[in-house]
């Protein structure tokens, strides 16, 4: 349950910075849901091969471990797209193409 809670925040914070970004929130917040799912699920993997099937508490804190990965690869990749590009010339408007009257 408290994966659950702490995916929501982290869900939060990459759409704030996909929206920063001007890309849209929604599909970000659900490739960050996926990638979480997707390297538990390999973190899962890679704790049974390495600690065997009796040791689940290491199994699940690297799940868990590997999860936050999958977060910070999204996050990643959110950061080096570009910002939006505020182009002030379309927020001229005609009165301010006009000399300046005495």
């Amino acid at each position: 349950m408290l994966e659950i809670v702490a995916l929501y925040f982290l869900c939060k914070k990459n759409g704030a910075l996909a929206a920063q970004k001007g890309l849209p929130t929604g599909t970000w917040k659900f490739y960050t849901v996926l990638a979480w799912l997707a390297c538990e699920i390999i973190g899962v993997g890679l704790g049974i091969s390495m600690f065997g099937q009796t040791n689940i508490v290491a199994i699940m804190g690297m799940g868990i471990f590997s999860a936050f990965g999958g977060y910070l690869i999204i996050k990643y990749i959110l950061e080096n797209k570009p910002n939006t590009i505020d182009n002030d010339i379309n927020n001229i408007g005609i009165d301010d193409l006009r000399p300046p009257q005495k």
